[in-house]
């Protein structure tokens, strides 16, 4: 009984703290305190900009960071001076490829990308949109922060470089019929034109004034999915 007890404990005690002993924890309380203020150090050299605003390529440098950082922390074969070093290149490398980006044009759009029209004139600029990754709903959900109802406010909507989605709105006196993006209006698409008035194409935004018919196609897409427009103004 004796045994079976003294090995439950010692498998508990592996489970804890795998092969180390007990001594190496306040070591690895050190080594994490010191990577804490080396990561801190790395990025305040880095800049100041918000995690929002980041690019691809400051992204990765993060990430690189976050993985130089780990190790050290609870391994005794990776000395700190090591992880310094990984560090020490890792910020090195970003401002000589900052300074490149800052100077050169070719460089910048190479590895941070360039921005991207996805709306203009209150329609989807459905070329550009094809490039991106970003799904239509992640999309809607974006502008409806923004308090925006329905395409025809929208004058021009561009994904940044960060991801983020800068939207530049028409006045209240030149807001058009737009294809509506609130979740429960969107879903009510027709094929057949019943009544006549203000129809949104469900797939470009292209809007018109149809007539009742069994089914109209879309001149811009081709599609012929359509949802009953609006023209209401933004509440902020």
């Amino acid at each position: 009984m004796t045994i079976i007890l003294l090995s439950f404990f010692k498998d508990i005690e592996k489970l804890l703290i795998g092969d180390e002993d007990w001594s190496f924890i306040p070591e690895i309380m050190i080594r994490t305190l010191i990577m804490y203020l080396i990561v801190l150090v790395s990025l305040r050299a880095l800049g100041k900009r918000g995690v929002k605003q980041l690019s691809v390529f400051e992204l990765v440098v993060i990430i690189s960071l976050g993985s130089a950082a780990g190790d050290p922390m609870f391994y005794k074969e990776v000395g700190l001076i090591s992880a310094a070093a990984v560090f020490a290149v890792v910020v090195l490398a970003y401002k000589v490829t900052s300074y490149f980006v800052n100077k050169s044009k070719k460089v910048e759009e190479l590895l941070e990308g360039s921005c991207t029209c996805l709306i203009e004139d209150g329609k989807f600029a459905i070329d550009n949109f094809k490039k991106e990754t970003l799904a239509q709903d992640e999309f809607f959900s974006e502008l409806r922060l923004k308090s925006v109802a329905h395409l025809g406010q929208v004058q021009l909507a561009i994904i940044e470089t960060s991801g983020s989605i800068s939207v530049f709105f028409y006045a209240d006196t030149e807001v058009k019929y737009g294809l509506p993006i609130l979740p429960s209006l969107f879903c009510d698409k027709h094929t057949e034109i019943k009544h006549k008035g203000y129809y949104s194409c469900s797939f470009c935004g292209f809007t018109a004034q149809l007539s009742a018919s069994e089914k109209t196609v879309c001149e811009v897409c081709k599609k012929s999915e359509w949802v009953k427009s609006l023209n209401v103004t933004r509440i902020i």
